[in-house]
């Protein structure tokens, strides 16, 4: 499988302390036409309501017990 040259990966999971601030930075450097891929350790269900508020679609995905990828872009 390539390398996916339209998406940023963002690993909250190495963030000490709240991640938010991080995540609406990336989300707000986010172009059209890219994605971003964050990473955490449990599902970021708060940060659902943020981003439909946003206009930001997304997809959720449980790769193991502490790991959940939430694939991010603009509607």
């Amino acid at each position: 499988m390539g390398t996916n040259t339209t998406e940023t990966t963002l690993d909250v999971r190495e963030i000490e302390g709240p991640p938010f601030g991080e995540i609406t930075a990336a989300l707000e450097r986010l172009e059209d036409g890219r994605q971003l891929r964050l990473i955490a350790s449990f599902e970021p269900v708060p940060l659902y309501e943020v981003l439909e508020e946003r206009g930001f679609a997304f997809e959720t995905d449980q790769r193991s017990e502490n790991e959940w990828h939430v694939l991010i872009d603009r509607r």
